[in-house]
């Protein structure tokens, strides 16, 4: 199984993951980074910083894989939220 890092920036400040997570593949790694950004929006209540925060999920080889904004997990468990009828 590949091997996903998903390391933060917030503004210049970049907060690297040192042990990454072994996981199926792509799609399952944009799950454990969406989950990632609520659970920490749920622990810290008052750090507006973080609505301009990205996790950067990145492979073994350090390739960018893909970029998650916290404010887009934010506007994706809104929508999940509402009712749609």
């Amino acid at each position: 199984m590949p091997r996903y890092y998903f390391g933060t920036q917030i503004g210049e400040v970049h907060i690297t993951d040192p042990s990454g997570q072994q996981l199926r593949d792509a799609d399952h790694a944009w799950q454990t980074a969406r989950d990632t950004i609520m659970a920490t929006l749920r622990e810290a209540k008052d750090q507006p910083r973080l609505f301009s925060a990205v996790l950067v999920v990145t492979d073994e080889d350090g390739e960018i894989v893909f970029e998650f904004p916290f404010a887009e997990a934010m506007a994706l468990e809104t929508t999940q939220d509402a009712v749609l009828h």
